[in-house]
């Protein structure tokens, strides 16, 4: 019984740690992984998200959709900035850096200004199941298999539909693309905006977890980078593997030293990466690292 507790734990600690990565890098990697744009906005999306998930859900409206609400308010917000800011800055990464980060200050300080350093969340729905006399959140349960559904989700878009045929063309060859009648401009700004909804979502469905605080993006920030990082270009080959070996090492680095050396061994990983494998594993696995 003793060893069914440690090993339930174990998995549990991984399978949480699994979903965290995954949901937080999905909008980093269309961005970053796909477009090549640096976002260090992308926790402030995050907190878009987390903040109109908060305020619909405690109007009234159902969880679920109040996360929707946010996704989408995200995603439009991330489809402005992307005409006014990051439409001029393509190809110009250092410049992007700059600009994003600015963003990011403007809409940290804005939020502090207009809505205070604290915000009323949502309490965590679904309860929690006891194995062994620990207590295990169901919700953080769903997020797994949120996790893996989103993976799954990204896939078949990217790979099996129309729009995502046209937007892996347009960001890859994209006077080719224009050449032949796509609107290219147009494409960048779905493609920015849906990278932007799915910080928005990663918000809301970590929103009912975290205290509603205009930072709390940057508690994303860093495992978003790390798991693109690690992963390498092909967001769907190397995220999965990324986001599985990141969750091993942090969880159990956590386990048996403590929350900061599970931080530790995910910023040792990327190191190594990036020095071993440059291009990542998605560059390893398909034979293209150097």
């Amino acid at each position: 019984m003793a060893l069914f507790q440690s090993v339930f734990a174990m998995l549990y600690q991984f399978g949480d740690t699994f979903a965290f990565l995954v949901i937080s890098c999905a909008g980093l990697a269309v961005i970053f992984g796909m477009m090549g744009v640096i976002n260090l906005a992308h926790g402030e999306f995050i907190m878009c998200g987390a903040y109109v998930t908060a305020s619909t859900a405690r109007v009234g409206v159902p969880l679920p959709l109040a996360i929707l609400i946010g996704a989408l308010v995200a995603g439009a917000v991330g489809m402005i900035v992307e005409r006014l800011v990051i439409r001029h800055l393509y190809h110009r990464p250092l410049d992007s850096i700059i600009a994003t980060w600015g963003i990011s200050l403007i809409a940290t300080q804005g939020v502090l200004i207009v809505l205070g350093s604290t915000m009323q969340g949502v309490g965590t729905p679904l309860g929690s199941i006891d194995v062994g006399g620990r207590s295990y959140s169901l919700y953080r349960i769903v997020l797994m298999a949120c996790a893996l559904g989103l993976l799954g989700g990204l896939y078949l878009l990217f790979y099996h539909s129309r729009f995502g045929v046209i937007a892996r063309a347009t960001i890859q060859k994209p006077q080719m693309a224009h050449a032949l009648g796509v609107n290219t401009g147009r494409m960048y700004g779905l493609t920015f905006g849906l990278g932007a909804a799915l910080a928005g979502l990663a918000g809301g469905l970590y929103a009912p977890t975290m205290t509603m605080v205009p930072t709390m993006g940057a508690t994303f920030i860093v495992e978003s980078f790390v798991t693109v990082v690690v992963g390498g270009a092909d967001i769907f080959v190397g995220a999965a593997p990324a986001a599985a070996i990141l969750a091993l090492i942090k969880a159990g680095l956590t386990a048996w030293y403590g929350q900061l050396f599970g931080q530790i061994g995910l910023l040792v990983t990327v190191i190594l990466v990036i020095r071993i494998l440059p291009g990542g594993l998605s560059g390893w696995l398909k034979g293209t690292s150097r």
